[in-house]
């Protein structure tokens, strides 16, 4: 493939916070994203994940809740009613922000694991903005790109299964900016290493 054909990636490390399994029943209650890097033809340029980074806290869309999944974010639901932004609004400014930080570049959501977080990162943006920055599938799992590496299945990849160098500095707080800035570090580290053997 002649390099002049392939259009950059920009990866964005996304993490959500929300009070149930499945968007739509339950609400995203927090969104945090960062910048981690950018990969051309030439390879991958790691970002510092601290420089470019999002963070909204979210009205709730509904009354059900998950008291288990709410106590895992630590946020309050009550707060967030009064206080937190609407889904429209929030979800607004970060497809804007992502615009600005791609710079020409393809937008992709990358996270630890993606599902979940794509799952309602896609819902929402379809949802109340009525379109994705990533598409229908701008969307990297660092667990699969951590098993293909490491050649591995995926169902046996965990956080304690993986090297010691590759593991972030920076601890899981369960912070939606928090955690996509840690997950940030680790893809940059996936990136650059070379795999198994």
């Amino acid at each position: 493939m002649s390099s002049r054909r392939v259009k950059a990636s920009l990866y964005v490390s996304v993490d959500i916070e929300a009070d149930g399994p499945i968007p739509g029943p339950y609400s995203m209650l927090s969104l945090g994203a960062s910048v981690a890097g950018v990969q051309d033809a030439e390879g991958f340029t790691p970002a510092d994940p601290t420089a470019r980074t999002f963070y909204r806290e979210l009205r709730p869309i509904s009354e059900e809740f998950v008291p288990e999944a709410l106590a895992v974010s630590g946020l309050d639901r009550d707060r967030l009613t009064r206080e937190g932004l609407e889904p429209s609004l929030a979800l607004a400014r970060f497809g804007r922000w992502v615009g600005e930080v791609s710079d020409g570049a393809q937008p992709v959501m990358c996270g630890y694991p993606a599902s979940y977080d794509w799952m309602f990162l896609y819902w929402y943006l379809i949802r109340f903005t009525g379109a994705s920055p990533f598409g229908h599938s701008g969307c990297l799992d660092m667990k699969t790109l951590y098993a293909a590496k490491a050649g591995v299945p995926l169902r046996s990849v965990g956080k304690r299964t993986m090297p010691a160098e590759l593991l972030p500095g920076r601890r899981h707080t369960h912070h939606a900016l928090d955690d996509a800035v840690e997950q940030a570090e680790l893809f940059v580290n996936l990136m650059a290493w070379p795999g198994a053997g």
